[in-house]
């Protein structure tokens, strides 16, 4: 059996669905009730209360971490999820940490992200690590203007980083907890080339099949808006990667390719994909 944390979001879902497809028995947990393929059990659970999940991991051989925001919940220790799983008899556990660890390993975030790869690494546990940059899904924050106004408002519209859609991270991280091969890997996941907010916009449109008009934001009209959703550091942090990434976060990497044997979608598939969501 497989749990997969995280498992109602833009990586869970589709990475459930392909467990589910290759025959495993599969556990997804979220916090909260959702909907899942047939033949999951879902389970709700908060992963700041480690202890919590100890029942669901009785059984499991492989274990998917997402923690998110869960992360740097007050009172949360992540480390001790993996003490969890060791208990439980878990063989393999692949976490999905974040590219910043390498490009910006000084913020709070990074450090924490880099903290739990260490403790993972010393746990006596298989293990793979994911490490993807900016995510194809963070269009959605586009999508009520969109639907609305037909307009993209986003800051350094010229400026791009190679973005991946989080369907090649679930595709990669199944393949990562089902074959041996992978045990010891730490994976760079980044889509197939530099994209721009504008010319992100221009893709909507062509599958929308009408016109967006794009707006450049300022950083502080920017950061006014990211900061009702996020801490003020973390809106600055990423402000300051999307205005001016440097060379590590220009890279493309051939992770992806590496691990399926394919290259990695570009904007235009998940656009297409997602399309109902600007309507």
């Amino acid at each position: 059996m497989i749990v997969v944390t995280g498992a109602t979001g833009n990586i869970g879902r589709p990475l459930t669905q392909a467990l589910a497809e290759a025959g495993r028995q599969v556990t997804a947990v979220s916090r909260h009730t959702a909907a899942v393929p047939e033949g999951v059990r879902h389970v709700a659970a908060d992963l700041t209360e480690p202890a919590g999940l100890k029942p669901t991991l009785a059984g499991a051989e492989a274990l998917f971490l997402l923690l998110s925001g869960d992360l740097h919940a007050a009172g949360a220790g992540p480390a001790d999820l993996l003490a969890q799983a060791a208990d439980a008899g878990v063989r393999r556990v692949v976490l999905l940490s974040t590219l910043g660890v390498v490009t910006r390993p000084f913020g709070s975030t990074r450090i924490a992200m880099r903290a739990l790869e260490d403790a993972l690494r010393e746990s006596g546990l298989e293990w793979a690590i994911l490490r993807p940059g900016g995510f194809a899904s963070n269009a959605l924050w586009w999508a009520e203007s969109v639907r609305a106004h037909q307009v993209v408002a986003a800051p350094f519209g010229d400026v791009g980083v190679p973005i991946i859609d989080p369907a090649d991270i679930a595709a990669v991280a199944a393949a990562c907890l089902l074959a041996d091969r992978h045990a010891g890997g730490v994976y760079e996941l980044t889509g197939p080339a530099v994209i721009t907010p504008r010319r992100q916009s221009e893709v909507l449109a062509t599958a929308l099949g009408t016109p967006i008009r794009f707006h450049e934001l300022t950083r502080d009209e920017a950061k006014a808006a990211m900061t009702r959703s996020m801490p003020a550091e973390l809106a600055d942090d990423t402000l300051d990667i999307l205005g001016s990434p440097n060379t590590a976060e220009l890279r493309v990497s051939p992770d992806v390719q590496k691990v399926l044997g394919r290259a990695p979608r570009p904007f235009a598939d998940w656009a297409a994909r997602n399309v109902a969501a600007f309507r």
